[in-house]
């Protein structure tokens, strides 16, 4: 009697019980405590939870009741309406049992990826160190910035969620965090007094393709995708790894935009580059589903390679001519900024600022300052002397006194000699006592250099040429 009392004991518990047990909704990394959620939007919510089970969102910023329900692998999603920056606020999520996200605030999110110099935290690397980290670190209490970096990691197929954080800005929160990305974000947070979310998804070392998804990957012919026949192991450096580990978890959450800062690894294919740099935006902007978002990059800075056959000139071309292939994209440019025997400059301030420019001017439509330096225009030959004109130098073009070291000239020899170069009310005028009828002129466009041209706002100009021959 007692047996089979304890035999149905067991078979309730195993049987019976379940059907009262309800699992918690799990959220991926990217919806957790001191998030910021983008103003004035629809953003979206998912997450997982039993299959077929109404799910219920209450926002406390208007109480508002949100509800859908799970598909039968226990998928939901749903989109809730923002307000005018602020909080903080909570967002509660039922299955039945709640969870509450805390301290969310609304604002401006942007996503900052790429490779070493994006990743490089304020604290910099051994032996290479950012400068004024110190005293930006210990100025850094803001609790109207927030936050997260993304855990690397690789994978060969779309992952659902990835390890990372929300946290708020401190100075022990900052020192760990990118510091490209957090001086973009607090001149943002300063000029527009609104809560900033930025989210740092980035690994040093690695090229553009496995940053970018299989089907986009598949219309480039050179690209070789993964085999999973093959023996050997993928890894960050293979096409796709790091879009599916780092990026797919978090496609569909409201942004204003990205932020991004990747080429080195590039170095030996611009032409390709050329390809895939507009090709990575749209393929995001795809993924993602909320339209043409803003996508900013920092053009690489110029770097002693060493590499007799391999100009990096070529491939900060490439990155320029990107620039003008999409739509509400944009290039800080480096040039001044680089060093000869680090590739990762110490001023990270000067590359995030820059990238903040373009953001608040082409985002957020600021007025009164200038986000570009100086683009040539058009070239004009006049027997032995050749004019240049610019864009983005409304007030004239400045070497701040030093002289202008970085222009060439050619003639149909191809064969580049130095140009004196003087500035003047027009532009640039060039000339060379070795090129008597010039055809050609090259600014800057050396493995490494250290630009001096700006406009008068200070900022510089890319490297340039006005030719398209193989070297």
């Amino acid at each position: 009697m007692k047996a089979n009392l304890k035999t149905n004991l067991i078979l309730f518990f195993f049987l019976v019980l379940p059907v009262f047990v309800k699992a918690e909704v799990k959220l991926p990394a990217i919806f957790a405590d001191n998030m910021v959620l983008q103003q004035q939007t629809e953003a979206a919510l998912w997450g997982l939870a039993d299959k077929n089970t109404e799910i219920t969102v209450i926002t406390s910023w208007d109480n508002k009741i949100y509800s859908t329900s799970s598909d039968r692998a226990g998928n939901w999603k749903l989109n809730v309406s923002t307000p005018v920056a602020g909080g903080p606020y909570s967002i509660t999520i039922s299955d039945g049992q709640e969870i509450t996200l805390s301290n969310v605030l609304i604002g401006e999110v942007w996503v900052c990826s790429g490779q070493s110099n994006m990743q490089m935290p304020m604290l910099g690397y051994r032996n290479q160190p950012v400068q004024g980290a110190n005293k930006a670190i210990v100025t850094s209490e803001n609790n109207s910035i927030r936050l997260m970096t993304v855990e690397r990691a690789t994978n060969i197929e779309p992952q659902f969620d990835f390890k990372g954080e929300w946290l708020e800005c401190n100075p022990q929160t900052v020192a760990e965090f990118s510091a490209t990305a957090y001086y973009f974000g607090r001149l943002l947070q300063d000029v527009l007094n609104v809560p900033v979310g930025l989210i740092c998804s980035s690994w040093g070392g690695t090229p553009i393709e496995p940053w970018m998804s299989e089907n986009e990957l598949k219309e480039y012919d050179w690209v070789k995708l993964y085999d999973e026949n093959s023996t050997k192991e993928f890894n960050q450096y293979t096409p796709t790894s790091l879009f599916n580990a780092m990026i797919n978890p978090m496609a569909g959450f409201a942004i204003k935009g990205v932020i991004w800062y990747q080429g080195e690894a590039n170095l030996f294919h611009p032409k390709e580059y050329e390809k895939l740099m507009p090709g990575l935006i749209q393929n995001w902007r795809n993924e993602w589903g909320i339209g043409d978002f803003s996508f900013y990059y920092a053009q690489i800075a110029p770097y002693n390679y060493g590499i007799s056959e391999i100009n990096s000139a070529m491939l900060r071309e490439a990155q320029f001519k990107a620039s003008d292939d999409l739509p509400n994209i944009g290039m800080a440019c480096l040039l001044d900024v680089g060093e000869k025997h680090c590739i990762h400059p110490a001023d990270k301030e000067t590359a995030g600022e820059r990238l903040a420019f373009f953001a608040l001017a082409k985002t957020y439509d600021k007025k009164g300052f200038a986000y570009s330096g100086p683009v040539l225009k058009e070239m004009i030959i006049e027997g032995s002397l050749v004019r240049l004109t610019f864009e983005h130098a409304e007030f004239g073009l400045t070497s701040f006194g030093k002289k202008l070291e970085n222009f060439k000239v050619a003639g149909e020899d191809k064969k580049f000699y130095p140009a004196e170069a003087i500035i003047t009310s027009e532009g640039i005028t060039l000339t060379s006592p070795r090129v008597s009828i010039p055809v050609a002129v090259r600014y800057a466009f050396d493995d490494f250099v250290v630009g001096d041209l700006f406009n008068t706002y200070g900022l510089p100009a890319s490297s340039f040429r006005t030719d398209d021959w193989e070297k």
